[in-house]
């Protein structure tokens, strides 16, 4: 197999079912759902992670950047890596956020406008670390407890930008879960929806007794209000902000 070849197959060889050495499962639209129940993955703490970066080409890329590719060829493997929490580069702020639905009716969401960080060990069980204004490394997490799976009749993960710039179409975003047990799933909100604001990345929905994580990936124009009424949550919603921190 030649060098090019190695590099075309490389990609495809990781979707869909994960590899032995990334030890990731991710989601497309091929296969767009997996059992956490049939995974072994429905006990402790579900962490579900936010991060991206930004692509190279929308935020510009070094100058000559031609010419240097026919000194130094090989720079074209060699992508370059640039993280959207850099304050001076770009103005946006995605956020994480989770409507819940449990068993017994109740249902609300957790998200860092209005401060409604939830609670791990008591309903709705489920826990947001923080708000990640400019991004560490880590990006931003929620976690689901799911210890009281049967407790939890429905989850809808959505990502949203907080400031006025719409910028799904350039950034490299990817929310990812990581089970107390089994492979990681990942989500790529890869799609291009360059004047989008929200994006409903996937739903966790109790199926008789069968914990699914099913992808979504589906961009609206507006904010939780649209996604409540896409997915039919029935939530009251008004006008949010986020508390200026010291």
């Amino acid at each position: 197999m030649g060098f090019f070849d190695g590099l075309r197959g490389g990609r495809a060889a990781q979707f869909d079912s994960g590899s032995a050495s990334s030890n990731a499962i991710e989601l497309t639209r091929r296969h767009p759902t997996i059992s956490l129940t049939k995974q072994g993955a429905v006990s402790g703490n579900l962490r579900v992670n936010l991060s991206w970066r930004m692509r190279t080409s929308d935020i510009g890329g070094p100058s000559g950047q031609s010419s240097q590719l026919l000194r130094h060829p090989f720079k074209l493997f060699k992508p370059e890596i640039v993280q959207a929490h850099t304050q001076g580069m770009v103005n946006v702020d995605l956020d994480i956020g989770c409507l819940y639905e449990l068993s017994d009716g109740s249902k609300g969401v957790v998200q860092p406008l209005g401060n409604f960080l939830g609670d791990i060990n008591s309903p709705p069980y489920v826990k947001l670390s923080g708000d990640d204004r400019f991004g560490a490394p880590s990006g931003e997490t929620l976690f689901v407890n799911l210890d009281h799976a049967e407790e939890i009749k429905r989850l809808l993960v959505f990502v949203y930008i907080y400031d006025q710039t719409p910028a799904f179409d350039r950034t490299h975003a990817l929310v990812t879960l990581y089970p107390a047990t089994g492979p990681r799933i990942e989500i790529a909100l890869d799609e291009r929806a360059p004047e989008a604001r929200s994006c409903a990345v996937l739903t966790i929905e109790n199926v008789k007794g069968d914990l699914i994580v099913r992808r979504e990936v589906k961009f609206v124009y507006g904010f939780q209000a649209e996604l409540d009424r896409l997915y039919g949550w029935g939530l009251q919603w008004g006008r949010g902000y986020k508390t200026t921190k010291a």
